[in-house]
């Protein structure tokens, strides 16, 4: 059980396992598949590395900002239940993820849904949430185990195919789709992009006048962007917790220099998910010719920052204020009290802004964006008292996907018990039969738009 665990708990080894399946398949060269194989994993390990450095960044902005504004309450964290699951159903969260694999890779050879989710991490989240929610609901044993490996491979598959219509917007092609799940958010965050935004004032034609031409380069205008941010906001906070975050440091320094810190992540993510989409797209196209016939690989949000990076940073901000005006409301709902996760918000908001960009330009990015803050915020505020009831006190997951999974198998449990259930189960069978039987629709594709 503990190979299992470790195995999905480590993304670069499933993308490098992927590639080297990819390259052997297309019957390589030695040289090729070594040289494959290893660019793909570091690719995928300096986006991860990236990632870390704007996640300690924002470790020391999201603390500040509640002591600044003296914000209170629970803070949505996806690591903190899974800690607690794995302690209560370790043995059939790991049963869930290995065979969830199986089933969507099955899914995705034998119905038109393509897709093969690489996200490791998140496939653990979801296998803990399904664990923890079918035990409670009395399934144990091969059940618990079958039931929630056949949800958790389905999630996988029906999760990137919500998005894709977006997402091929954004890259132009359908070579690779979104492995994050969110599709929730990410999907109505390209509908309201669509719906109330204009696609050709994009956020990457920004007109600068020609004294602010520094900012027409992204990584400058994510520098200043966010040296704003964290001045105003260390400023605004006690300065003994500033002092004891830096050591001492001018306050005014540090939070420079954690600015620039996160523009450097920022930076070192663009810079990953280059080299590894270099080696995996191509790679993948072994396993799609050979193996699962027209699949394509599903991977982790990061991967659509380099297509409009400047939506990146609206989506985040945007989101953020989305957060914060759902976070004031909660108390008028009778809801917990969530504390905005600067994590999620910009990881998702991110996503949420490029996506809606790609739809609706600088409006769509900015109202998708403050749509998808306030769910991240009200979603997990509905689902904490469920996973209360589970055993997971003052602990929520911070995704869109995972809380909106766990309110409906929870409630549909409550209503209607076990048949509940067995009959989401039976909805989602009958959609993949019917995906068999329907042809693919065509679809024309612009061209990668990758900057």
């Amino acid at each position: 059980m503990n190979f299992i665990y470790s195995f999905f708990n480590q993304p670069a080894i499933i993308i490098g396992l992927i590639s080297l399946i990819g390259l052997v398949a297309l019957k390589k060269p030695r040289g090729k598949i070594v040289n494959g194989t290893l660019k793909t994993v570091i690719g995928f390990l300096i986006l991860s590395a990236g990632g870390g450095i704007i996640s300690d960044a924002l470790s020391t902005l999201g603390p500040a900002f509640e002591n600044a504004f003296n914000v209170q309450g629970v803070i949505p964290a996806n690591e903190a239940v899974i800690g607690i699951a794995e302690n209560l159903l370790g043995t059939e969260m790991s049963l869930i993820m290995a065979f969830g694999f199986v089933v969507n890779i099955l899914i995705a050879r034998f119905t038109n849904i393509k897709y093969i989710f690489l996200s490791g991490h998140h496939v653990l989240f979801m296998a803990a949430l399904l664990a923890a929610v079918l035990g409670t609901a009395g399934f144990e044993g091969v059940e618990l185990i079958a039931v929630g490996s056949f949800l958790l491979g389905s999630f996988m598959s029906i999760s990137p195919a919500i998005v894709q219509p977006f997402y091929r917007e954004v890259t132009g092609h359908d070579d690779i789709a979104m492995g994050h799940f969110n599709a929730l958010t990410y999907a109505l965050a390209g509908l309201i992009g669509k719906w109330f935004g204009n696609k050709e004032k994009s956020t990457e034609d920004l007109k600068i006048p020609e004294g602010l031409g520094f900012f027409r380069d992204n990584t400058i205008s994510t520098a200043v962007v966010m040296t704003l941010i964290y001045v105003l906001t260390f400023l605004f906070a006690d300065a003994a917790v500033i002092n004891e975050m830096s050591g001492g440091d001018n306050i005014i320094m540090f939070a420079i220099v954690q600015a620039l810190t996160f523009t450097a992540g920022f930076v070192i993510v663009l810079q990953g998910v280059r080299m590894m989409l270099a080696e995996i797209v191509p790679a993948f196209k072994g396993i799609s010719e050979k193996l699962v016939p027209n699949s394509k690989p599903a991977l982790d949000v990061p991967v659509i920052f380099p297509y409009a990076p400047n939506a990146v940073l609206v989506g985040f901000v945007s989101s953020v204020v989305g957060g914060f005006i759902m976070f004031l409301l909660l108390p008028l709902f009778n809801l917990p009290v969530i504390i905005p996760g600067l994590i999620p918000l910009f990881f998702v908001g991110a996503g949420a802004g490029v996506l809606a960009n790609a739809t609706g330009g600088r409006r769509g990015a900015i109202i998708g964006g403050i749509v998808n803050g306030l769910l991240l915020i009200l979603l997990p505020a509905i689902l904490l008292p469920l996973l209360g009831e589970l055993g997971f006190s003052n602990s929520t997951f911070g995704d869109a996907d995972f809380a909106f999974v766990g309110i409906v198998i929870g409630y549909f449990f409550e209503w209607f018990g076990k048949l509940g259930i067995y009959a989401i189960v039976s909805a989602i069978a009958v959609y993949f039969t019917i995906s068999i039987i329907r042809k693919p629709k065509e679809i024309k594709l612009s061209g990668d738009k990758v900057s």
